[in-house]
């Protein structure tokens, strides 16, 4: 078990409330079926990853910890490579996703985070916006079934709409530059054959700010997993497990669509003056 499970300290629920103030007041994040939510019992929540993954995440884990629940999520190996932001991330409760920490989390009665998608879904291209974009990993499902943990999904509606897509991982890797400089070194290796290029945005006016878009956060019943430990631990069945999940997290998605259209109306003028939509190549 490394040192981060073991020894992790949660930050206090008014360093968290202070480090989100701008975000909060930016995005007034809006929580659909919270209330309804049992936190007693630690569960593996798991939900879409959106652009660039950094601006609903950290709105979702202060929400939580003011009702007493700190989520530990599990995170791509890349971020660990980053000089001081792995270690930032760490801070925040972050350890390296794989089946060990995961296991070790449980095993502590740990409320963990969990994105199927990773880097993968974060990096999206253009027209992807809000897919799920799982490939044919199972890999929570087994470990849920293993440890008797239910699952939480959730999704998150919004941080997609901020940022226009210019240029993605397709046109990267099409361009002569990637093409030149893949000939001298391994870049489709390193970038994970493209999945690990960020794509080049623009936010606000000709700005890398993202839009005010008002993110909405939805919760679907828990899933239990605890008839499935007394069953064949076979592909099949984690694969029923995995499309429960994603099925319930895509419903999610519509009603908080249909929150929305009735939400907008009442946003400030300059709001939805902000927030207008000029042709987002994420959709």
């Amino acid at each position: 078990m490394t040192l981060e499970i073991s020894v992790f300290q949660p930050p206090s629920t008014r360093a968290m409330h202070l480090l989100t103030a701008l975000p909060r007041a930016w995005f007034q994040p809006c929580f659909i079926g919270l209330d309804r939510v049992d936190l007693s019992k630690p569960a593996l929540w798991v939900g879409n990853h959106t652009l660039y993954g950094l601006q609903d995440v950290p709105l979702l884990m202060e929400r939580l910890l003011q009702e007493g629940v700190m989520l530990r999520g599990l995170g791509d190996r890349g971020h660990f490579k980053v000089p001081l932001w792995g270690k930032a991330l760490v801070r925040a409760g972050m350890v390296m996703a794989s089946p060990e920490h995961c296991a070790g989390l449980m095993a502590r009665g740990q409320h963990i985070l969990v994105f199927p998608g990773g880097g993968r879904e974060v990096m999206r291209r253009k027209g992807e916006a809000y897919r799920l974009i799982w490939k044919r990993r199972t890999g929570f499902a087994r470990l849920a079934i293993e440890h008797g943990y239910d699952i939480l999904p959730f999704a998150s509606l919004g941080p997609d709409e901020t940022l226009d897509i210019l240029l993605d991982a397709d046109d990267i890797m099409a361009s002569r530059p990637w093409r030149c400089l893949n000939r001298r070194w391994p870049l489709a290796a390193m970038t994970r054959d493209g999945d690990m290029i960020p794509p080049v945005v623009k936010g606000l006016g000709p700005t890398c700010l993202p839009r005010p878009q008002r993110f909405y956060f939805g919760f679907g019943r828990r899933i239990s997993t605890a008839e499935g430990q007394v069953l064949a631990q076979g592909e099949d069945l984690l694969w029923q497990l995995r499309q429960r999940v994603a099925a319930s997290i895509e419903a999610q998605m519509e009603l908080l669509q249909r929150v929305r259209a009735e939400d907008q109306p009442r946003w400030s003028r300059w709001r939805r003056y902000l927030t207008r939509q000029e042709g987002s190549s994420a959709r």
